[in-house]
């Protein structure tokens, strides 16, 4: 699997990064192992995953992917072999959310023991806190990369102006800085983005990692009716594609995926990884013949024919 500058962090990570927020939720240890392994035959060595995955399980509490994740690298003894991407932000519980000083020094410590390591390659802001100063939270950072338990800093679910003033404050003080974008970002998904944060992500030199590259599931062509939607947990939240923009992006899909002879979902993360600036999409895969399709993208080279017949049709 080829390799991409993440930013200005100095990691040359995999073009597919791997999600880890399946991780306790749709898969147990065991077939979480699976996928991993997979994924690292195949070349692969940028996981990403948060505090938060998967709390929304029943009987979960959060944490669950991270320490999968920590026991499966200290079995495998190949910590020094992948780069991990983890999250801080969300709300593990009551006054554990947010990103003030005093936050993000203990929810480092408790990532780190979960993940059974001495430092995080790319810590992330989960998502913006109005609440806490932007200068608090990057001296927060700064000293976390002084310690050494931390070796850059990314951030996620920011709008562009307030990712501008991060990225500001950083040049005019001893703070870290954002190498790094997160955004919601795919062929049904496409304006917030391009709007809003691509701008600054370009200017700044930010290596972006969108999550949803497959819109849930919706870009792979399983969902294609209302009858459809039950197939999986997250088919009641896809109906909002299934409209003529969405029909029109699926046949664009098929199309391409004929010519290619590969699959919608591939054609889908194939078109990300074309795109300006992107370093690499970020999807899940819950069993190793999902995660073969996926890293089929990899391998795919979409002609101009191909990129101005998706982008017509999810314009």
């Amino acid at each position: 699997m080829n390799k991409r500058r993440l930013g200005s962090s100095g990691f040359e990570v995999s073009a597919l990064a791997l999600g880890g927020n399946v991780f306790g939720w749709t898969l147990d240890e065991a077939r979480s192992f699976r996928v991993l392994d997979a994924y690292v035959a195949a070349g692969g060595n940028f996981i990403d995953t948060a505090d938060v995955y998967s709390r929304w399980k029943p009987g979960n509490r959060g944490g669950e992917s991270e320490a999968i994740i920590g026991k499966w690298m200290k079995g495998r003894g190949n910590r020094a072999r992948v780069l991990i991407a983890t999250k801080i932000g969300m709300e593990m519980g009551p006054g554990k959310k947010g990103l003030s000083r005093a936050y993000i020094v203990r929810g480092v410590e408790e990532s780190l023991a979960r993940l059974q390591t001495d430092y995080i390659d790319l810590y992330q802001s989960h998502t913006d806190d109005a609440d806490a100063p932007i200068e608090e939270t990057l001296e927060a950072f700064a000293t976390l990369i002084q310690q050494g338990k931390v070796r850059a800093v990314g951030a996620s679910n920011f709008t562009g102006e307030r990712l501008a003033k991060s990225l500001a404050a950083s040049r005019t003080g001893r703070l870290a800085a954002y190498v790094s974008l997160q955004p919601h970002y795919n062929l049904c998904e496409r304006s917030g983005y391009e709007s809003d944060l691509e701008p600054v992500c370009r200017a700044n030199g930010l290596g972006v990692i969108p999550y949803y590259p497959l819109a849930a599931g919706f870009l792979s062509g399983k969902y294609r009716s209302e009858a459809d939607l039950g197939r999986s947990p997250r088919g009641a939240g896809l109906k909002k594609y299934l409209d003529e923009r969405g029909r029109r992006i699926l046949g664009a899909l098929d199309v391409v995926a004929g010519r290619q002879s590969s699959t919608p979902a591939s054609v889908a993360l194939a078109w990300l990884m074309a795109r300006p600036g992107i370093t690499a999409p970020i999807a899940s895969a819950t069993t190793v013949e999902q995660l073969d399709s996926l890293v089929a993208a990899t391998r795919l080279s979409l002609t101009p024919a191909d990129l101005e017949a998706l982008d017509k049709a999810s314009a």
